[in-house]
């Protein structure tokens, strides 16, 4: 009980500090053009080892285009590899973004699956890409753990894992439910502006007093 009340002073607290802060990829994505579960998938896809800042502006390149599996795969591999290039990993994206798209029109009936386990079987889609789509697109509980709740969950001391997978599962076991879905955005975007990989802003940190700053040897 102690946990689940710290756990949500940690969330009331981030969610108002992190009110002002830019909107992650997919808040974009969804305030642009809705809660659509095609395009935040694709988007998704398209997102890691890059800034949002930088694939915000592919998103909306590849948008302009087309906005359905059946328009992306029409387009050729040569001209999609260009489209999305400033991603990196330009080649395998287009072509995990192809082969989805493929089989969203042959097996799916162009619609998204609601499974994990269906999700899963995606070509390019993995376990964050599968529970953000799952939390955000379906309101279905799922934690999407990428490299902001990894580290911050294990340097609030609410976990003690080594990677994103077995932070997932340790987060499903002292989170509750109904924060499963949000834990992401807020992490995100106080990772990105205040609990940054190296030297983080301890000292403009709002949850500093929560913190058991697990790793940290250096901060500002």
């Amino acid at each position: 009980m102690e946990n689940n009340k710290t756990i949500k002073k940690i969330i009331d607290i981030l969610s108002v500090e992190t009110e002002g802060y830019t909107p992650t990829l997919i808040e974009s994505i969804i305030k642009e053009y809705g809660e659509k579960p095609f395009l935040i998938l694709i988007c998704c896809m398209l997102s890691p080892r890059v800034k949002d800042s930088t694939t915000i502006h592919v998103c909306r390149n590849l948008l302009k285009i087309a906005k359905t599996p059946a328009k992306i795969f029409a387009i050729p591999m040569k001209d999609l590899e260009k489209i999305v290039f400033k991603t990196g990993f330009y080649k395998t994206k287009a072509k995990a973004l192809h082969n989805v798209c493929g089989i969203l029109l042959d097996e799916q009936q162009e619609k998204v699956p609601k499974t994990l386990e269906e999700l899963l079987k995606l070509p390019g889609v993995g376990r964050k890409t599968a529970n953000l789509v799952l939390g955000v697109a379906f309101g279905i509980p799922a934690i999407c753990v990428d490299t902001h709740v990894h580290r911050i969950s294990n340097r609030l001391g609410l976990v003690k894992t080594k990677t994103p997978k077995e932070t997932e599962f340790a987060l499903e076991k002292v989170l509750p439910q109904k924060y499963w879905i949000d834990w992401n955005d807020l992490l995100v975007k106080f990772g990105q502006n205040i609990c940054t990989p190296i030297s983080p802003w301890c000292s403009k940190c709002a949850i500093y007093k929560f913190c058991k700053r697990v790793g940290v040897k250096k901060s500002r």
